[in-house]
């Protein structure tokens, strides 16, 4: 015999069943492909012509301690490049506003200072409602590993899916992130 509890129990569960799965749904029907950038010259960088190849779209900043950061990103760039990783820099003052400049600013930091060749997109929100799509839907398919910090890195997988998490204290030459992005790229 179904006491009370049970059945006010059983009663919610179905009641919310619709729209978990309405949820579930709306989070795995888009994968990265979705969205666009615009780069720091103004032109789209749009995820869709990565498909098929890992990405890592990390937030930076200029003037954040873990700035150095952009050296071993440019050598994480420089090695897989041609294997097919994409390495996407998201410039964002979000944090302890440390990207107050603009392009030329970011240029000088990045490209002058850390002699980056990795694309770049114009400064953009990467928290609250104001956030990029993007990173709208990152947090979305990854609710507890949302940047925290500058330098946080997001992979996204051959497939469009995002992959792993990595916080702005996970340097770009840690074996945990290196390891994620050659299994990426083996198709694994």
């Amino acid at each position: 015999m179904i006491d009370r509890r049970h059945w006010l129990l059983g009663a919610a569960l179905a009641a919310l069943a619709p729209r978990f799965a309405q949820a579930t749904a709306m989070s795995t029907r888009f994968t990265a492909y979705a969205f666009t950038f615009k780069s720091l010259d103004g032109s789209d960088i749009s995820l869709a012509s990565y498909a098929g190849h890992p990405i890592l779209v990390v937030n930076t900043a200029s003037l954040c301690g873990y700035t150095p950061q952009y050296s071993g990103l440019q050598a994480l760039w420089t090695r897989y490049r041609d294997q097919g990783l994409l390495v996407l820099g998201v410039p964002s003052n979000d944090f302890g506003g440390q990207e107050p400049g603009g392009k030329t600013e970011i240029e000088k930091t990045a490209q002058g200072d850390y002699h980056v060749t990795f694309p770049l997109t114009e400064k953009a929100a990467v928290k609250g409602a104001g956030a990029h799509p993007f990173y709208k839907w990152a947090a979305q398919e990854r609710p507890l590993e949302a940047p925290r910090w500058n330098f946080h890195k997001y992979l996204i997988g051959r497939d469009g899916r995002l992959k792993a998490a990595f916080t702005s204290a996970v340097e770009p030459d840690d074996p945990r992130l290196i390891a994620a992005i050659e299994q990426e790229l083996a198709g694994e």
